[in-house]
């Protein structure tokens, strides 16, 4: 299995419970027959989010359905903060050849552009096993807001500059850049409120502290739905099927803010190929399981399980149009 190619813009090196936890998504599995070879031990998912984000939410529902076909618990290990960067440093060092990272463009496409020095290699330590799974934006107030349409947060960002406050899941993360491309289609000046991940970021919305937040919809919806926020809108060309009451940014006279996350799977370097295989395998299977793809869609995530040289492309692009957009949103590296 080849690692990550170089790109024609320079190569990608540049690039529900409590935070830190290690949980155990299947229990033993008695009677079965584990298979010879790969695996031997558990297999650890690292996810570069705390628990109850969208990267966390698919993991868990992909690691319940591992545990029986490997033989062996699949444990997902919650590593957020620092805009995936934890994450990423943990996945390239291990070496167990039992051990993934899943994770978002954060990690691999957008954090070379934000920071001057990172702790992993994109295209030294990984390689790709698969793309799980499309996330939809959604532009979201707290219920008790007095923001009801996109509209009105307009008209008050321009009475008041830089006043109303925006969270994300931390610079340079598709929350902070999906704002941003906002602002500028509005011609607005908004207050940024990074923090240290998109769950901590939802809870502050929820609790007033903020004013809105551009999220990811497996992160928001259960929100919505409760009455807890309210959904102005979605950033994508059509309307989301999980949510089709809400219009798109387009539809009100916002063009090009169309945002759009994924979730993927990748290797340390040192992996066996074999071992990418399998899980490849599994993961793509599972992913096309009728109710796997059920709750996805319910939570605004559609399901992908692209081969490993289709994510190898995708990430190469992602980070050329992520590398755009931190550059327009005047972003320096630190």
């Amino acid at each position: 299995m080849r690692p990550f190619a170089p790109s024609a813009r320079g190569s990608l090196r540049r690039a529900l419970f409590a935070t830190l936890t290690v949980v155990s998504c299947a229990v033993g599995i008695p009677g079965h027959a584990q298979q010879p070879g790969w695996p031997t031990q558990p297999i650890r998912l690292i996810v570069s989010q705390s628990a109850g984000g969208s990267i966390d939410i698919a993991a868990r529902l992909i690691a319940q359905r591992l545990a029986e076909p490997l033989g062996v618990n699949v444990l997902v290990d919650n590593r957020p903060g620092a805009n995936g960067l934890i994450a990423g440093e943990a996945g390239a060092r291990a070496n167990d050849g039992h051990t993934f990272l899943m994770t978002s463009p954060s990690t691999l496409t957008i954090n070379q552009h934000v920071y001057r020095k990172l702790p992993y290699d994109v295209q030294r330590d990984f390689v790709p096993v698969t793309q799980t799974t499309s996330i939809a934006f959604m532009l979201v107030v707290n219920v008790a807001s007095p923001y009801r349409t996109t509209g009105d947060l307009i008209a008050a960002a321009r009475a008041r500059p830089d006043a109303v406050r925006y969270a994300s899941a931390g610079v340079g993360n598709q929350s902070h850049l999906a704002a941003e491309l906002f602002a500028g289609a509005a011609g607005v000046r908004l207050l940024h409120v990074p923090y240290k991940g998109e769950a901590p970021a939802i809870t502050d919305l929820v609790g007033g502290q903020v004013d809105f937040i551009f999220g990811t919809m497996p992160a928001l919806l259960a929100q919505v739905r409760s009455g807890k926020l309210r959904a102005l809108a979605v950033a994508q060309p059509g309307r989301a099927s999980a949510a089709p009451d809400v219009p798109t940014a387009m539809e009100q006279g916002l063009a090009n803010v169309e945002v759009t996350g994924w979730t993927g799977i990748v290797a340390p370097i040192t992996t066996p190929a074999g071992a990418v295989t399998r899980l490849h395998a599994e993961v793509t299977r599972i992913l096309q399981i009728a109710d796997v793809r059920d709750t996805l869609a319910r939570a605004g995530a559609e399901p992908v399980g692209s081969s490993p040289e289709q994510f190898g492309s995708f990430i190469r692009a992602e980070t050329i149009k992520w590398g755009d957009a931190v550059r327009r949103a005047g972003i320096v590296p630190e």
